[in-house]
């Protein structure tokens, strides 16, 4: 088992708006980064623990747990010609981009991006680190354990 962070713009695709969807689940469409991509298609596995982070918003954060809901399959953005994601040089035979489906287990409070910085223990977190602008990063294990214990007060 491995866990995640996924970053969503709420603007686009918000917690809550995964909340009121059928079964709490999401396509984490337009993803365009090969690592990202590749985290996806090589690494994420059913089950896998998500932190839902909302980003490119007022206050940047986790607001909520998640987890990968299905394996990695194309995204169907790439193949839409008038679509903000469209790749034309993918092709339904070789496509380049896919994703995954993601399930809402249940909103948080915000953990803030000052927050996350504010404990030593977290200093290492790939989300934290100077320019990093990745959607999708892995979490370390004990990471994940001392957000959830000690910032969210969950049982680990």
């Amino acid at each position: 088992m491995r866990y995640w962070l996924m970053k969503s713009e709420p603007s686009e695709c918000s917690i809550d708006d995964v909340l009121a969807m059928p079964k709490q689940s999401v396509a984490w469409w337009g993803v365009r980064n090969y690592q990202a991509r590749n985290f996806m298609r090589d690494l994420m596995r059913p089950g896998d623990p998500v932190f839902f982070y909302h980003s490119s918003c007022p206050e940047p954060g986790i607001v909520g747990l998640a987890e990968v809901a299905s394996r990695a399959y194309p995204d169907e953005t790439q193949f839409e010609p008038t679509g903000k994601y469209y790749d034309p040089k993918s092709s339904r035979e070789a496509p380049r981009w896919l994703l995954v489906d993601v399930r809402v287990k249940c909103k948080t409070r915000l953990i803030t991006l000052d927050e996350l910085r504010a404990h030593a223990e977290l200093s290492t977190m790939r989300v934290l680190a100077r320019g990093n602008r990745l959607s999708i990063t892995p979490v370390a294990p004990e990471h994940w354990q001392f957000i959830c214990a000690r910032l969210l007060g969950l049982p680990s």
